[in-house]
C-alpha cells in the first residue's frame, strides 16, 4: 500500500459536511432503493421484458431527481435482438476537470424457488439492520450508492463541484452482458472517462471495507464422453464395457490432484495474497459443513484469488427417477474454470482440451465444446485513483481498507480496459459475506450501505479537489 499523502486543508471540513448530508438523506435513499427492489426487472427470455423497461424508467427518474437532466435509455442489437435497456446520464466536466464514470446494473437475478425466501423477494423488508429482497444488494444498492453520493456532493459543493460525472446503469448484467462490448463501441464518446467506478463487488466483512484489486477470469464449456453407438441392456452387455457416466466420473476425477488443487498443466497461479483469510471465517462464510476437508494448498486467500478453481456445475445424465437398466452411450458435464490473474483465457481453454483428451478413460471418445470466456483483472494500487479510494474507504468506515481479491469474475471489466485503456478502474461494492447475492434471502447491511455512499462521495470530492494529480 502506498504512503498516505498530506491531507488537503479542506478535506476534513468537506468530509464532515458530506457525512451530514448522507445521514440526512439516508432514509429517503433506503425508501427509493425499496421502490427499485419492487420492480422484477430480469433480463432473461423467460421473464417479462416490460418489467426491465419499467426498471430502467425508474432509474431515469431517480437520476433526474438529483439534478442531472441529460439522461437517456439506450440499447444496441445483438444479432437483431435488442439488448437490455441501459441508462446513461451525463454531467459534463468543467474546463480542465476529469470525468468519472459510475457503473452499476439495474437488472437482477430470478428469485428462484420462493419457498426458500423468508420474505417476498420483491418486497423490500427491513429486519435486524438489513434490507432483504432480490436486488437489494446486487446491484440496485450500487445504483443508489452512486445517486446518493452525487446528491450529497451537489448539496455540499454546489456549483464549485466541477468533476464530470457519467452514470452507466446496465440492464443485462445478470444475463451475461451479451451486448456490453457493442454498447461500449457504439457509445464510446458518451462513456469515456478518466476514472471508472464499478459498484458491483463486496466489502471484506461488516465493519471492514475493501477495494477489490483483483478478479479471476473465467472459461467454461462442456465435456462429453461417448462409448457406445446407442444404449444397450446393462445385464446382457454390462461388464466388458463401462457406461458413459462412469467414464465421465473417472475423467472428472483427473481434474484435481489428491490435495484438491487443479491438476491441469499450464495454468497460472501463485500463493502471494497479503490478506489473512482465516479458515474458520471462510468455513462460516461459505457454509462448509463440519467434517468437510478444504481443498487445495497455500493460503485461503491465495486459493480464492490467485489460483485456478474448477467446478462441475451441471451434468446431462438421466435422473434417478427416470433411470433404466441400460448402459448409457454418452454423458456430458459443464465445467466452470476460474483463472488466476495473468492467465490468458484462450491458453487456459487449450490446456483443458489437452488434459481431457490425454486422460480419456478406456479410450472413450471425448469432445470438449468451449463456452464463455472472460479475462482476469489486476489493479495497480499505486495509481492515484486507487490511493484516493483506499483513503476514502478508511475515512468512511474509520478502519483501514483491505486490498482484496475476488474469487469470482466480472468479464466485462476486460472490455472496459480494452476500450478505455487510459482509465483507472476501481471496483467497489456494498455487499458483505452474508449478502447472499443470487441466492434466496439476498440482503443489504444498511449501515455498510450508508458508509459506502459516504466513501464514494469523499472519493469524488477529492478527485474534484485535484487528487488525481496531487502527489
Amino acid at each position: 500500500m502506498t504512503d498516505t499523502p498530506t491531507e488537503h486543508p479542506t478535506d476534513r471540513d468537506v468530509a464532515g459536511r458530506l457525512r451530514s448530508s448522507v445521514d440526512a438523506a439516508f432514509p429517503k435513499i433506503v425508501e427509493q432503493l425499496s421502490q427499485l427492489v419492487a420492480i422484477p426487472g430480469i433480463a432473461w427470455d423467460a421473464f417479462d421484458a416490460r418489467e426491465l423497461d419499467r426498471s430502467a424508467a425508474a432509474v431515469v427518474e431517480l437520476i433526474r431527481a438529483v439534478g442531472i437532466d441529460d439522461v437517456r435509455i439506450l440499447r444496441v442489437d445483438n444479432d437483431g435482438t435488442p439488448g437490455g435497456p441501459a441508462v446513461v446520464a451525463r454531467r459534463p466536466a468543467a474546463e480542465g476537470r476529469p470525468t468519472v464514470l459510475l457503473y452499476a446494473h439495474h437488472d437482477v437475478q430470478p428469485p428462484g424457488d420462493e419457498a426458500f425466501w423468508q420474505t417476498p423477494p420483491f418486497l423490500a423488508t427491513e429486519r435486524d439492520g438489513r434490507l432483504y429482497g432480490r436486488g437489494a444488494a446486487d446491484d440496485k444498492a450500487g445504483i443508489m450508492a452512486h445517486i446518493g453520493a452525487f446528491g450529497a456532493l451537489s448539496e455540499v459543493l454546489g456549483d464549485s463541484f466541477g468533476v464530470g460525472v457519467t452514470l452507466f446503469i446496465e440492464g443485462e448484467e445478470e444475463a451475461g452482458s451479451p451486448t456490453f462490448r457493442s454498447f461500449l463501441d457504439t457509445y464510446r464518446d458518451d462513456l469515456e472517462a478518466d476514472v471508472i467506478v464499478v459498484a458491483d463487488s463486496s466489502n471484506w466483512r461488516v465493519g471492514v471495507p475493501a477495494l477489490t484489486t483483483s478478479l479471476r477470469g473465467l472459461v467454461d464449456g462442456t465435456i462429453e464422453v461417448r462409448v457406445l453407438d446407442h444404449a444397450v441392456h446393462s445385464g446382457m452387455f454390462g461388464g466388458p464395457v463401462l457406461d458413459a457416466p462412469t467414464l465421465l466420473a473417472r475423467l472428472i476425477a483427473t481434474l484435481h490432484d489428491d490435495a484438491g488443487d487443479v491438476a491441469i498443466a499450464g495454468l497460472a497461479g501463485g500463493d502471494h495474497a497479503s490478506v489473512d483469510y482465516r479458515e474458520q471465517d471462510y468455513r462460516a462464510d461459505a457454509s462448509v459443513l463440519d467434517g468437510v476437508r478444504l481443498a487445495g494448498t497455500g493460503s485461503i486467500a491465495s486459493r480464492l484469488w490467485h489460483k485456478p478453481a474448477l467446478s462441475i456445475i451441471g451434468m446431462d445424465i438421466p435422473s434417478v427417477a427416470l433411470s433404466s437398466n441400460t448402459l448409457l452411450p454418452r454423458a456430458r458435464a459443464k465445467f466452470s474454470l476460474r483463472l488466476a490473474p495473468g492467465q490468458d483465457p484462450a491458453a487456459a481453454m487449450d490446456a483443458v482440451r489437452a488434459h481431457v483428451e490425454a486422460h480419456a478413460p478406456f479410450g472413450a471418445e471425448v469432445v470438449l465444446t468451449p463456452g464463455e470466456t472472460g479475462s482476469p483483472f489486476l489493479t495497480d494500487t499505486s495509481e492515484p485513483a486507487s490511493r484516493l479510494a483506499l483513503e476514502a474507504l478508511e475515512e468512511a468506515w474509520g478502519v483501514k481498507a483491505v486490498e482484496a481479491g475476488m474469487g469470482g469474475s466480472i468479464p466485462f471489466i476486460a472490455d472496459l480496459t480494452e476500450v478505455f485503456p487510459s482509465a483507472q478502474i476501481l471496483i467497489t461494492g456494498v455487499e458483505d459475506p452474508d449478502s447472499r447475492a443470487h441466492s434466496a434471502n439476498e440482503s443489504l447491511h444498511l449501515e455498510e450501505f450508508r458508509k459506502a455512499i459516504l466513501a464514494e462521495a469523499i472519493l469524488l470530492a477529492r478527485i474534484d479537489d485535484g487528487g488525481l494529480t496531487r502527489q
